[in-house]
Formats: C-alpha cells, structure tokens, sequence
C-alpha cells in the first residue's frame, strides 16, 4: 500500500512539474497559484498517509496517532482548495462571498480536529484502522465525523460544479478531457466516503464486521481517486504541449523536400549547423528562415505565368484547388532552381519572368507538393517549357 501511495504522490508531482512554468510566467496570477497549492496538498496527502510515513510521523513527534489529525488536516485543506480552484474557474458575481466561505467554514473545521483529537484519549497507536478503532472514542469519534463531512460536502460540491462546467468546455480539446476526469475522480470520491462512513456508523450499533471496508475498500478507492485527479489535473498541460511538439515535427519533416531544393540556390545563406542537442523548436525555426530567405532570393527568377497555367491544368484534371495551387508552385520553384544552375542564366533575362501575380501559398503544402511530384512533372517543371502545360 505504502509503494502505491507513493507512486500517485509521483504523478501528482509531475502534475506540478507540468504546471510550475505556467505559474512562473503567470506571476501573481491566482487560479496559476491555486492549481499548484492543491497539487502540493495532494501529493502531501498520498505521501503522509502512506503507513510507513504514518509511522514515521508518529515517532519524530513523539505523539501517539499524530499523523491522524495531520492527514485529515491535508486532506480537508486540499478538499477546500478544490472546492476554490472550480469556484474561481467558473467565476460569477458571488465569487468573494462563496471563496470567504469557503475560507471560514474549512478554517473552523479544522480548528475543530485539533481540539478535538488533543481533548480524545488516543494513546493506543492504530496505523490502518484509526477511524474505525475509535469511532465511540469521546472526542475523537467527533473529529472523525467532522473530517469526512466537511470531505463530503466539498466533494459534493464540486463534482455538482464540475458537471455543470463540462458544457461550457466542450469542444476545447485537452481541457474538456480534464474536466472529465476530474469530474469522474470526485464522483468516485463518495465510493471513498461511504467506505469510511459505513463501517463508523456500524461502529456506533455495536457491529465490526464492516470494519475491512475501511481499511480494504477505502484505500484502492483514494488510490484511484488521486490517479484520476492527477491526470484531469496533467492532461491539458502535457496533451496540449504533446500536440504543440507533434505539429513541430510534422512541419520540421514535411518541409524536408523543399529544405533540400533550396540547397542548390547559390546565394542563399547556408543551413546552420544546430547540433544533435538543438530543440526541435530552434530547428524548426531555422529551417523556416532558411527556406523563406532562399525563396526571396529566388524570386525574381520565378515564371508565376507559367505556374498559373500549371495550376488551371491540374485544376482541369480534377485537382483539388489547394493541391493545384501547391503543385504548381513547387513546380515553378523547382524551374527557378534549374534556370538559378544554368550558366546562360542572367538576372536582366530572369525578371521578364515575373509578372504580376499573387505569391506563393503556404510551405508545407509546396514541399509536400515536391515530394510527391510524378517523374513527368519535375522533367517538365526543370526543363522550364511554359508550353507543355497548355498545349
């Protein structure tokens, strides 16, 4: 049980991981501040509740069961921070009369487990079954049913919330995933407090035959509970910057063709040497500078007269207007290039190609475009007859 509590604190820590550069760019922004104390008190509750960190806590303090009140203290505190984090996502009119009460109804509460677990005899040490084993204890049968009400309450609270919000973010990608997730993770959070609940009420009649609900079911519950939170908590982080990064490489590949035809323009600034450590981002940029700075140069030598003939051909044949357009110009960039080799070549001869015309579409539809352009094609294209299309 121990290595799994542990393992849930890692993936609320990575949650933290995720959102700790968004907190350090948002400065004083308060929802940035809120996401973090909550995952901080989450991964604190699954460290501290651990057995072993029970145990632990116990000797360094020196006090009998003090890790019972400092666990529940943890798990109302991050109940509370939940409970704020979705009223000020959501907002609204009455959000500084609900964060006050929020405020002032946890704070009381836990008030309240201090005094009463100090005022409870609890001298016997219970690792696994403190909420059971003193369930008629006076005082800290009190403490007990306090903490899991205010844990019900606030789990009720915003599950209702986050249900109402699911609407509102749809269609918003890794957010909405999120929200689901969390929304699914505290519904679970009434299997945790019925767990809890059944067998201290039993307690009270007498009966302790439930008691495994407790110390069995409660936990896989929490265990589940907390993974689910963390992911609803790290998705729309991670799934956001994953889907940036895949739209980077795909854009650093497709741009390969056209990258390497530009190769072959003679003014044009070499490629810069990045290194097998450079970021995708910074490769990609340069790749793009590249590129744009070898067009601009090869521009004057571009026949657009020719490509708007190349383009009404494909269009002719079927082509899709986009892929037409992407077509023609790679293949008016890949006559450039093969008029830019020739020796005859002359900048006075290689302006009367330009006319007036509109320029080039986007890249990665042009380089797909080389890539994929038939044998006849880029013979044509490089040999530069304007009349092959049209004839």
């Amino acid at each position: 049980m121990t290595q799994a509590f542990l393992i849930i604190a890692g993936v609320l820590a990575m949650g933290l991981f995720f959102k700790l550069p968004a907190v350090l760019r948002g400065g004083r922004n308060p929802l940035a501040r809120q996401v973090t104390g909550l995952l901080v008190l989450a991964c604190c509750v699954f460290v501290f509740a651990a057995p072993s960190s029970i145990i632990a806590m116990n000797d360094l303090t020196g006090i009998t069961n003090f890790s019972a009140p400092w666990v529940y203290s943890l798990l109302t505190g991050f109940c509370a921070s939940c409970l704020l984090l979705i009223v000020k996502w959501r907002g609204g009119r009455r959000l500084r009369r609900a964060t006050w009460w929020v405020y002032g109804s946890y704070g009381t509460l836990l008030t309240a487990v201090w005094v009463c677990f100090f005022l409870g005899d609890h001298h016997i040490e219970r690792v696994r079954d403190f909420d059971t084993y003193y369930a008629n204890t006076p005082w800290l049968r009190e403490m007990i049913v306090l903490y899991l009400l205010g844990h019900t309450v606030a789990v009720v609270i915003t599950s209702v919330l986050l249900w109402t919000w699911e609407p509102r973010v749809r269609g918003t990608g890794w957010l909405r995933a999120g929200v689901v997730l969390l929304g699914i993770g505290y519904a679970l959070n009434l299997g945790f407090d019925v767990a809890k609940f059944t067998p201290v009420i039993a307690r009270w009649t007498g009966r302790s035959d439930l008691d495994w609900m407790s110390t069995q079911l409660a936990p896989p519950i929490a265990i589940l509970v907390g993974l689910l939170i963390a992911l609803g908590f790290l998705l729309p982080h991670a799934g956001e910057q994953m889907a940036q990064r895949w739209a980077a490489q795909t854009e650093y590949v497709a741009l390969g063709a056209l990258n390497r035809a530009l190769h072959e323009v003679p003014t044009a600034s070499a490629p810069v040497a990045l290194g097998r450590f450079a970021s995708l981002d910074m490769r990609l940029t340069y790749r793009k500078t590249f590129i744009r700075d070898a067009l601009r140069l090869l521009e004057p030598r571009l026949d657009l007269a020719q490509r708007d003939r190349d383009r009404e051909f494909h269009l002719s044949r079927g082509t899709s207007h986009a892929k037409a357009k992407a077509l023609a110009d790679a293949m008016a960039i890949s006559a450039a290039v093969a008029r830019m080799s020739r020796p005859d070549s002359t900048d006075a001869a290689a302006r009367t190609l330009r006319p007036a015309s509109d320029g080039l579409g986007d890249l990665v539809p042009i380089s797909r475009a080389l890539r994929n352009l038939s044998r006849a094609d880029a013979v044509r294209g490089n040999a530069g007859h304007p009349e092959s299309v049209t004839s």
